[in-house]
Order: structure tokens, then C-alpha cells, then sequence
């Protein structure tokens, strides 16, 4: 089983271009990417599409965090890795390759054309060779993650039936309530003591995107109608750019005035949530951006 966890062969395939390519491919699976890529998904694709994406994208998060301080599998020796971004995090399984999967694959199963598909098997195959490539996950925790990213879309894809559909129609109340009963409940069963501060800080976006989502169905139900290509272009930076503005903002405003706590940090990720959901609509609407 060596072959699992050897990172030897890696070294042979290294070169400038193909590490400029590897850190593109594994930068579909960081943080900065998400805050992007979701926003943009739900201004000018789907407001339901975003919805299950974001939802499919959080439980595998939540999944990966847990089961990689469950495990705790060390990363490969820091001879091999190329990228410092990691930190002190583990191993098994992968969550870039766990979150690529079912996102891209998500996507393509939405869609259901054969160029989608395509491109999804390209993207995942790039993002797992990426963190080999990179050296900061073995083969054992790109399959492990490859394989919990299969189980999991095809869950969420039962979760769509109408088995669920009870909850899935429940008030904005209810989901918001089972968000916060969620953090609670991850917090009692974290392995080793402890929620993951970032899988908080997810659930805490999770919230503010619920909220943003619902206010902006109640002052607009209707299927926004977008403008052309130039407008959409300014709708996109300037959307962006503006989320960004706010988290550094936020954040500056936060240290300020001394609010260090996880409390903040939580607080910072609701607001931008609400953001991408809520007031960046509202705000394209009375830009006369959309109608």
C-alpha cells in the first residue's frame, strides 16, 4: 500500500510552467474562490441553483473538517509541499478534492450537457492533480476525498426528491433555526473537543446568505431580468469588489474597536453573506442594473 502515500514520483514531474498551472487548478479549492464564484452564481445563473449549490457545498465542508480532525492523518513530509496555505490542517480526505467534486460534478448534473460534464471531469481531475502535484496530500487522501464527494452528491441528489420536500418548503425560520441547531450540535460531537472555527465561520455565511436570499425573493420574486454583457461586467467587479471592501472593512472596523473574539470573526462572515444574497441585489436593482 506504499503507493498510497509515497510522494517520491511527484518530484520528477516538477517545472515552472506546470507549477503556475498546478496553483491555478488548487485555487478552485480555496476560500477566496467560494466567495467569488457563489455570488456570481446566484446574480446571474439561478437563484435556486445557488441555493442547493451552496447548501451541497457546506455539508461537504462540514463532513471534511470533521472527518479529518476524526482521523487526524498527517499531511506528506513538508519536503515535498509547494504550498504553505495548508497551515497545521490534515490530511485524509483531501477537501479540495472532496468539495471539487461535488460542486463540479453539481453543476454538471444541473446543467446535464455533455461539454459540462466534460469540463467538470477536466476541473476535478486538475484540482486533485494540483494537491499531488504540490505535495500536500497523498493518493490515499485524493481518493478518500474523491470517493466522500460521490457519496455525498449522490445523497444531496435524494435530498432533492420529494421525500424532502417537507423541509426543503419550510419557512426561513425553520432553516435558519436548523443552521444554528446545527452549530450547536457540531460543537458536542467535534472529535477531540470543539467545533473547527472555520466550520463555524461557514455556518455563519450560511445564515447571512439565507437571510439575503429570503429578503431578496420577498422584493423581488420575480426572475431578475439581467442586461446585457457590459452591464453584467460591471455588475460582476463591482459586486465583487465591494464584498471584498466589506470584508477588509470589517475587519478593520472589528480590530479597532478590540473585538478579537471568534464572536466578530462569525459576525464578519453573517454580514457578508447577507451581502452577496441580499444587498448587492438590492443594490443592482436600484442602480437600475436589473429589473
Amino acid at each position: 500500500m506504499d503507493f498510497l502515500h509515497n510522494m517520491d514520483w511527484v518530484l520528477p514531474l516538477r517545472s515552472d510552467t506546470a507549477t503556475i498551472v498546478a496553483n491555478a487548478f488548487t485555487w478552485l479549492g480555496y476560500a477566496t474562490f467560494f466567495l467569488i464564484a457563489l455570488p456570481l452564481v446566484y446574480w446571474f445563473w439561478d437563484r435556486a441553483v445557488a441555493m442547493r449549490l451552496v447548501v451541497l457545498i457546506a455539508i461537504t465542508a462540514v463532513i471534511n473538517g470533521w472527518l479529518k480532525d476524526l482521523w487526524q492523518d498527517p499531511r506528506p513530509d513538508l519536503k515535498y509541499a509547494l504550498d504553505p496555505r495548508v497551515g497545521e490542517s490534515y490530511g485524509r480526505p483531501s477537501g479540495h478534492a472532496q468539495v471539487a467534486f461535488a460542486m463540479w460534478m453539481w453543476i454538471a448534473y444541473e446543467l446535464k450537457r455533455p461539454w459540462v460534464w466534460a469540463a467538470a471531469i477536466v476541473i476535478v481531475a486538475g484540482v486533485c492533480m494540483s494537491r499531488l502535484y504540490l505535495g500536500v496530500h497523498d493518493l490515499d487522501d485524493i481518493l478518500t476525498g474523491v470517493a466522500l464527494g460521490v457519496a455525498g452528491m449522490l445523497i444531496f441528489i435524494w435530498m432533492q426528491t420529494p421525500v424532502f420536500a417537507v423541509i426543503r418548503n419550510q419557512p426561513i425560520v425553520t432553516h435558519l433555526a436548523l443552521i444554528i441547531a446545527s452549530g450547536i450540535v457540531l460543537h458536542f460531537i467535534w472529535p477531540q473537543g470543539g467545533t473547527s472555527d472555520g466550520i463555524i465561520g461557514l455556518l455563519a455565511l450560511l445564515f447571512g446568505w439565507f437571510v439575503g436570499a429570503d429578503m431578496d425573493r420577498r422584493l423581488a420574486p420575480a426572475t431578475p431580468q439581467l442586461p446585457g454583457w457590459i452591464g453584467r461586467a460591471i455588475m460582476a467587479v463591482g459586486g465583487i469588489v465591494v464584498l471584498f471592501a466589506l470584508q477588509i472593512g470589517l475587519k478593520k472596523a472589528t480590530d479597532a474597536l478590540g473585538l478579537h473574539s471568534n464572536a466578530a470573526s462569525y459576525t464578519v462572515s453573517a454580514i457578508l453573506g447577507f451581502y452577496m444574497t441580499g444587498l448587492a441585489p438590492l443594490a443592482f436593482r436600484a442602480l437600475k442594473l436589473v429589473k
